[in-house]
C-alpha cells in the first residue's frame, strides 16, 4: 500500500502539513488558531471528489504527535471504503481544474465561453462541447499515477 507523507505548507499563516497518499492530498495537519484553552492541533482526513458528504474525519489533539496517529486511524478507516475509482475520480477532477486555469492563463476561452460551443485548447486542438473532456484527459491528464 502507498504510504502517506507530509509536506510542510509555508504559505499557511499557522503550521501546517498538508499529507498526502501518492499525488492525492488526503489531508490536513495543523497549528490550531483558536482561543485559549483549545486543542493545540487540529486535522482533516478525507479528499473530495471521490467521497461523498460526510465521510471525511475532521478531529483536535492536544499535540502533534496525537493529531498524526488520530489522522493515520481515520485514513485507515476513510481508505478501506475507497475504490480505485474513487481515486480516479479525483484525479480527473484534478487535471480538468489544472487544464481550465491554464487555458485561462493562456488567453484561450473554453467551449462553454463561446457561443459556437467551439473553442481551440491552448496545445492547439480544436475542440468543442462534445470533445472537450476527452482531450483534457486524453492528452493532458497524467496517467503514470
Amino acid at each position: 500500500m502507498t504510504a502517506l507523507t507530509r509536506r510542510h505548507d509555508s504559505k499557511a499563516p499557522e503550521e501546517t502539513w498538508r499529507i498526502y497518499f501518492g499525488d492525492i492530498q488526503a489531508g490536513t495537519i495543523a497549528k490550531n488558531k483558536g482561543s485559549i484553552g483549545s486543542p493545540a492541533w487540529q486535522w482533516f482526513c478525507g479528499f473530495y471528489p471521490g467521497s461523498h458528504p460526510g465521510e471525511q474525519s475532521v478531529g483536535t489533539a492536544a499535540s502533534f504527535a496525537e493529531a498524526r496517529s488520530a489522522f493515520e486511524s481515520a485514513w485507515r478507516a476513510f481508505v478501506s471504503r475507497r475504490s480505485p475509482g474513487d481515486f480516479d475520480e479525483w484525479r480527473r477532477h484534478q487535471a480538468f481544474t489544472a487544464w481550465k486555469y491554464a487555458m485561462w492563463d493562456a488567453g484561450c476561452r473554453l467551449p462553454t465561453q463561446n457561443t459556437s460551443g467551439r473553442s481551440r485548447c491552448f496545445c492547439g486542438a480544436e475542440i468543442d462541447l462534445r470533445t472537450n473532456e476527452g482531450h483534457v484527459y486524453s492528452t493532458h491528464m497524467d496517467t503514470t499515477q
